[in-house]
């Protein structure tokens, strides 16, 4: 694993880019979480790829608790990639919701995320 800084408009964004599942509990949601905040990251991108398929089963829970941690700790995410390929109704809705507060979103491309966490 290996995380890219980027900062635009003095807000430093980490993207964490790997080739392996990096996501699999909330557990390593909050590790992930400390480590970007202790290297003075206010924000995260994760890849869909990085992240446990059983995330987006909302039936485990996995999302809504690592999500959690994210809103309680005030560090915005974007999560990046193909979300049009989940048939969830319960998903889509997740995701829409999600997006509307703009603390949590579920983006297309990295250009898109660097954009929404940059405001």
């Amino acid at each position: 694993m290996t995380i890219e800084s980027h900062e635009i408009n003095t807000i430093k964004i980490a993207e964490v880019i790997s080739d392996q599942i990096i996501i699999q509990s909330a557990q390593d949601g909050l590790d992930l979480m400390g480590d970007v905040y202790y290297q003075g990251f206010d924000k995260v991108i994760l890849y869909e790829k990085n992240i446990t398929p059983e995330f987006f089963d909302l039936k485990t829970k996995i999302a809504g608790e690592i999500l959690q941690k994210f809103s309680n700790y005030r560090i915005g995410l974007a999560i990046v990639g193909d979300f049009d390929k989940y048939d969830s109704k319960s998903l889509k809705d997740f995701i829409f919701e999600s997006n509307k507060t703009r603390h949590i979103n579920f983006l297309k491309s990295l250009e898109n995320a660097l954009d929404n966490l940059s405001k």
